[in-house]
């Protein structure tokens, strides 16, 4: 029989009638199958801050000592209680589900607030407990879901088991695969329905080293370690030819088969089918990847895998990054020494922890495109400047569309690419291909982001179906 790790994404565990029916209840045997679950839709933004735009959460107050950090906890907590009172109708259960997440979040409030405290000497910093903050802030949805889930099922009469990987109240800390397989070591997967905390509290800080990726790459190790013969992440939407938010529902298609470098270049743009630590290992493992919609269970969804090869030179998908930083230096006297600058320059991105999404250089100007926070970007600026006082330096927002595909033909692309933008009046700021032949870039006006999208997936997409029809 087969075995599958499972992943649910927030979105999904929103919509948790969708999950019982489509995904937990749907085969006659629920066993042999282990579910990793995020928190629900939006709880980690309000915990951390808004992944889309950063608007701050209980994280950021606190790290701003901002006493607002107790009212944005407050509504966290009547959030959850909230969540709670839909998927509960059965009181006694209801009460349960409550005093879990209720005990969680006095324990987080009574932390931090003796961490603030203690902060107040000198000898005391907050910036040395923020990362420890973060970690234990960010486990608190996944632990709500989690055992809501499991308490769910058990009055469904499913053998259901809660796997706590956040090392709450637990002071022993291993490494990521250490808690992972001393977590597993009595679970009998054939006779209980693991389901799994998407946040596990390791040695290594999940949050420090893969920020919000972290329930993938408890997702990805979870199905290495216990030799999954499947993995499947469940969505709201398909992996698709674009964004069905952008291009529209009805217009976009199902990849259908993929491979993992397609999967590098989306998680690249911030676009994650999964997270490129957590693809590399599956990979490695030789686990096969399925993404499925969690909405419509008939369908098979997209599988990636190392091996897939495609029969014809095609794009599969258009897939962009809006609000992207573009900072181009220019200096005559970079001559003779690009790679000294390249590395200082570096050293200034990583320092103001923001994302390098993309390089071009030439013999006397290279340009970064970043992302990150407006301060951490413009702390990038500043320090260019400072340190290159002679060059010019400029930045400004861009967005950056990328036309993907397991194997597209780069000439024929960038020339249907670049025809496609100027036939709409957008003008690329630059362009680029690859040798390695899997994706094509255009970078357009930051305001042109959504248009350029679906210019590009209407040359590639919609008029090559019309054309098939016809």
């Amino acid at each position: 029989m087969t075995y599958t790790v499972e992943k649910i994404g927030g979105t999904s565990m929103s919509a948790f009638n969708a999950v019982l029916d489509n995904i937990i209840l749907r085969p006659e045997n629920r066993y042999n199958r282990v579910f990793v679950v995020s928190a629900y839709g939006g709880m980690t933004d309000d915990l951390l801050e808004n992944k889309k735009t950063s608007e701050p959460g209980v994280y950021q107050y606190v790290a701003r000592r901002d006493e607002r950090w107790l009212e944005a906890l407050a509504k966290v907590e009547q959030r959850m209680m909230l969540t709670n009172e839909d998927l509960f109708a059965d009181p006694l259960n209801r009460t349960r589900a409550d005093k879990f997440i209720q005990s969680r979040i006095e324990e987080a409030r009574d932390c931090i607030s003796s961490i603030l405290q203690t902060c107040r000497y000198g000898q005391f910093s907050l910036r040395h407990y923020l990362p420890q903050i973060r970690e234990f802030l960010s486990s608190i949805g996944e632990a709500h879901s989690a055992y809501n889930t499991v308490l769910k099922l058990k009055t469904l009469d499913i053998n259901a088991r809660f796997v706590d990987l956040s090392g709450w109240n637990n002071p022993k800390s291993g490494s990521l695969d250490e808690t992972i397989l001393n977590a597993f070591a009595d679970v009998d997967v054939t006779k209980e329905l693991p389901i799994v905390t998407g946040y596990a509290y390791c040695k290594e800080g999940l949050m420090s080293t893969y920020d919000r990726g972290y329930s993938e790459m408890t997702f990805s190790r979870v199905a290495s370690l216990t030799k999954a013969d499947l993995a499947i992440i469940h969505k709201e939407y398909h992996l698709s030819s674009a964004d069905p938010r952008v291009v529209g529902t009805d217009k976009v298609l199902p990849l259908g088969c993929s491979n993992y470098d397609v999967a590098d270049q989306l998680a690249n743009l911030g676009m994650e089918a999964i997270h490129p630590n957590a693809a590399a290992g599956l990979r490695e493992s030789g686990i096969e990847l399925q993404i499925k919609n969690t909405f419509e269970p008939e369908h098979d969804g997209t599988l990636i895998s190392s091996n897939y090869q495609p029969d014809d030179n095609k794009v599969q998908i258009i897939a962009g990054k809006h609000k992207v930083f573009a900072l181009h230096v220019f200096d005559q006297a970079m001559v003779g020494r690009v790679d000294n600058v390249s590395y200082e320059l570096m050293e200034i991105i990583f320092d103001a922890n923001v994302s390098l999404i993309g390089k071009e250089m030439n013999a006397n100007s290279m340009t970064y495109y970043l992302a990150g926070s407006d301060e951490n970007l413009n702390q990038v600026l500043y320090k260019a400047e400072k340190r290159y006082p002679h060059a010019s330096i400029k930045g400004r927002m861009v967005a950056l569309i990328s036309a993907i595909g397991s194997q597209i033909e780069t000439n024929e692309t960038l020339t249907k690419g670049v025809l496609s933008l100027m036939s709409q009046n957008i003008a690329p700021v630059a362009v680029h291909s690859s040798m390695r032949n899997v994706n094509v870039q255009f970078v357009v006006n930051n305001d042109e982001y959504e248009a350029a999208i679906c210019a590009l997936h209407s040359t590639f997409f919609e008029q090559k179906k019309k054309r098939q029809a016809a």
